[in-house]
């Protein structure tokens, strides 16, 4: 019983759309996030799923007004999954994806990003509307009738957020920003790609932004620039790497040929042979840029990891050059979390699914949020 107030603080938090003042972030440094990792290696492991998984379900009871058709939706009546995670004065709040047609196929029902908090990272209460979804603004074009998918989001250095998400129109996928200085009202600013290189890769499939951070003493993630720079991991058909000024428009790193820079290319026979994904916001520690991401398995016997199922996503971890965020160190030869419970092996995606996609740390343990088979919200916990 002792998280109940500040499980009640939250709801109220949610139900009045109103937070804490933002103020500047506690001091941030490398030295945190190494005291948290304590390890002997770069690596984040020792994660286990406790007995309240899953945390989140589908819920019909959940409705709001569509600003494009006027009609009440169920928003969250098919799937929630894929959430991005921060912490909040007393609190984790979760931003989750929730899809509101089960009879529409994978890739043809509307997404839209939900939010929920809670005062021990497992048990959550939430916000009855969404908080970013397709509506009749600037970015309309990128996000109907497919939504708001996938949120990653962190804590910038004046204590406000920015939130990368993947606009899906059901033609192709973008990566967009959004800004709140409450966690509630977002201000869309639209694909993050539309400019760079003359828009060269504005219609290029885009997802998947971990944007560079340090952990400060207060427990937040906070986008850290690296020799002037902003720094972000992002994709997965195409992965790429990018650089930003403001956090809002990004340039992609470019091979010598003008191809996009691949920091995790495939490697065949092992958990990430199919595609590589960025999972949460990558971690600056003093060994490194530690990148937290999901690795798909091939679907052939000839090419897969033969310790996950034919398709699976399974979360990995590599570590980049602080100096030179493009120099791969060093990358885990197996996956540090895979499905395993029934709810990640059956759902939506069936070949199995543990998505990571959120990562705080939060009274002394470290919480990782994933999306299990495209269908629920899971979390594991290293204390």
């Amino acid at each position: 019983m002792r998280y109940l107030p500040l499980f009640f603080t939250a709801l109220l938090t949610l139900t009045l759309g109103a937070c804490r003042t933002s103020t500047a972030p506690a001091t941030t440094d490398t030295t945190v996030a190494d005291a948290a990792l304590s390890g002997a290696d770069p690596w984040l492991t020792g994660f286990t799923k406790p007995a309240e998984n899953p945390i989140l379900q589908a819920d019909s009871s959940y409705s709001f007004s569509d600003p494009l058709t006027g009609k009440d939706v169920r928003w969250q009546r098919a799937d929630v999954f894929n959430p991005g995670a921060v912490v909040r004065g007393d609190s984790v709040y979760l931003f989750f994806r929730a899809e509101d047609n089960p009879r529409a196929t994978l890739g043809r029902r509307t997404s839209r990003i939900g939010l929920a908090a809670s005062g021990d990272g497992i048990n959550f209460v939430r916000r009855n509307a969404p908080v970013l979804y397709p509506g009749p603004d600037n970015n309309q074009e990128f996000e109907d009738p497919g939504g708001c998918e996938d949120p990653r989001v962190v804590q910038l250095p004046d204590g406000s957020y920015l939130m990368l998400y993947t606009a899906y129109n059901q033609e192709a996928a973008r990566l967009c920003s959004a800004t709140s200085t409450n966690l509630t009202d977002w201000t869309k600013h639209g694909p993050v790609f539309q400019d760079a290189f003359g828009g060269k890769f504005h219609d290029t499939w885009s997802k998947s932004g971990s944007v560079v951070c340090q952990l400060n003493a207060r427990g937040e993630l906070v986008a850290t620039p690296i020799n002037g720079k902003y720094w972000m991991y992002w994709g997965d058909a195409v992965v790429g790497l990018a650089h930003s000024d403001d956090l809002l428009d990004w340039t992609p790193v470019l091979n010598p040929d003008s191809t996009l820079f691949d920091p995790l290319p495939l490697r065949p026979g092992q958990f990430d042979s199919r595609l590589s994904e960025p999972g949460p916001p990558a971690l600056l520690t003093d060994a490194g840029i530690l990148v937290l991401y999901n690795g798909q398995n091939e679907l052939t016997d000839s090419l897969r990891y033969m310790g996950a199922g034919p398709g699976a996503y399974s979360g990995g971890q590599a570590l980049f050059s602080a100096e030179d965020p493009t120099i791969l160190l060093d990358r885990m030869e197996e996956p540090f979390i895979q499905p395993s419970l029934p709810h990640e092996l059956t759902g939506q995606y069936a070949s199995g699914t543990t998505f990571i996609e959120g990562l705080v740390y939060f009274r002394g343990k470290w919480f990782l949020y994933y999306g299990t088979a495209d269908s629920m919200v899971g979390v594991a916990v290293r204390d």
